[in-house]
């Protein structure tokens, strides 16, 4: 793609705050799903899996969401929007869900704790700082390899 000078733009480079920032955009999608997942699950009295499978749902919908709202907002059409969203994030969300997940189902008694329970706000919480931790040097490794966050990166100097 080329910028307003005719240019194209430069990819980011795979530095770690530019790695950190990435896993953070991602992070903020996938905490609303899956908080919003945990809390309708376990208010619905849905079983642990069924609650976990809604949560991780709901993270890559918000996720995706998240990406896709800003790559509509520089012009793009909708399908090209969730193409890139779905390269862009797929592979993040998938590592984040699954290291935030386990997390969480390997916390003794945090699923079934219930929304008033210290130990289950403090596990999610706890499994979304682990996922964060493992998940930005998978993505700084995306970045260095034109991959992952680096395909939004053109978007965000799109009508700046």
């Amino acid at each position: 793609m080329e910028d307003h000078t005719g240019h194209h733009p430069a990819a980011p480079a795979a530095t770690w705050k530019a790695a950190s920032q990435a896993t953070l955009h991602c992070l903020t999608g996938c905490a609303i799903g899956e908080v919003l997942g945990m809390v309708i699950g376990t208010t619905a009295g849905l079983h642990n899996s069924g609650t976990v499978v809604l949560s991780v749902a709901l993270a890559f919908v918000f996720g995706y969401g998240l990406t896709m709202r800003g790559v509509l907002r520089a012009g793009v059409g909708f399908r090209s929007a969730l193409k890139v969203a779905l390269a862009a994030d797929t592979i993040s969300i998938m590592v984040m869900e699954l290291l935030d997940n386990a997390v969480i189902l390997l916390v003794p008694g945090a699923m079934d704790a219930g929304l008033t329970s210290a130990l289950f706000w403090g596990s999610l919480a706890g499994s979304l700082v682990v996922a964060f931790l493992v998940t930005t040097p998978v993505n700084r490794w995306l970045i260095a390899r034109g991959k992952g966050h680096a395909v939004v990166h053109q978007y965000h100097h799109r009508g700046h």
